[in-house]
């Protein structure tokens, strides 16, 4: 197992691009981020890569989005300002297939992650939901627009305002996920999911998922900083935030009635 925090394998013409925090439960920070990009765009010109597999170490979790320690405070202000997420919308726009491998939680922004790819995975244990309004965390744009694709508006609605836990079964049944197999079968599945795809037309498989993407273009303008200037652009001086993300870290409820 590779020492860094981020890192992609290849075998057998599948990328693996795994968040290795563990301690974390896979959270990830700033630079996390930046790296995952990175390596998504190398997979997605690596010609020996014609499958990517985006997952987490260990089997508690996939990832539960951004380190609330970093999103509170990174350089004196909090980790989410002026941050590029650009994640998802790699994911949709790289004309590979993209298989999440889901062990364990998948929660905020690791959840919206799995969403987006093409294919999710997960094993028995599985647990997803969002969490932005429950943590202060600003969450919006497509990011959260395309819940309602893959859903439609009312559990789309559920998911991101009351931020519930949602079983593995659950996830399955809402479409959320496409496979849900006992941990111990949970690569074997990933790898059926990827040998199907390798089987097929590369170029009939990027016409086709560009053809979804298309689908999906009218709600791919704004990102979460675009929303937050229309919406709050002085959200961050509120104390919203930080009172959101300092309950999560103090393990209490947050009070946010002041703000309303």
């Amino acid at each position: 197992m590779s020492e860094k925090e981020i890192y992609m394998e290849v075998k057998d013409y599948v990328g693996t691009i795994t968040i290795n925090r563990p301690k974390k439960l896979n959270a990830f920070t700033g630079d996390n981020m930046v790296e995952m990009q990175r390596l998504l765009e190398v997979a997605t010109h690596d010609p020996k890569v014609g499958v990517v597999v985006l997952t987490g170490t260990g089997e508690r979790a996939f990832c539960v989005g951004g380190d609330v320690n970093w999103e509170k405070d990174s350089g004196g202000k909090s980790g989410l300002q002026d941050f590029n997420f650009t994640f998802n919308r790699q994911i949709v726009e790289c004309p590979k297939p993209v298989i999440a491998r889901v062990n364990g939680y998948a929660i905020g922004a690791g959840h919206h992650m799995a969403y987006f790819c093409d294919f999710t995975v997960a094993s028995e244990h599985s647990i997803f939901g969002q969490n932005g309004p429950r943590v202060g965390s600003p969450a919006g744009g497509y990011i959260v627009a395309h819940a309602a694709n893959v859903l439609g508006h009312k559990r789309a609605r559920e998911l991101w305002m009351l931020c519930r836990r949602y079983s593995a079964q659950q996830a399955y049944d809402w479409g959320l996920v496409n496979s849900v197999v006992p941990k111990e079968k949970l690569d074997e599945e990933v790898r059926k999911f990827a040998d199907e795809a390798l089987s097929l037309s590369p170029t009939c498989l990027r016409i086709v998922k560009r053809s979804l993407y298309d689908h999906m273009r009218p709600i791919m303008g704004k990102d979460m900083n675009e929303m937050l200037q229309e919406m709050a652009p002085s959200y961050f001086e509120t104390g919203e935030q930080q009172e959101g993300a300092n309950a999560f870290l103090e393990k209490r409820k947050p009070d946010f009635t002041k703000f309303r």
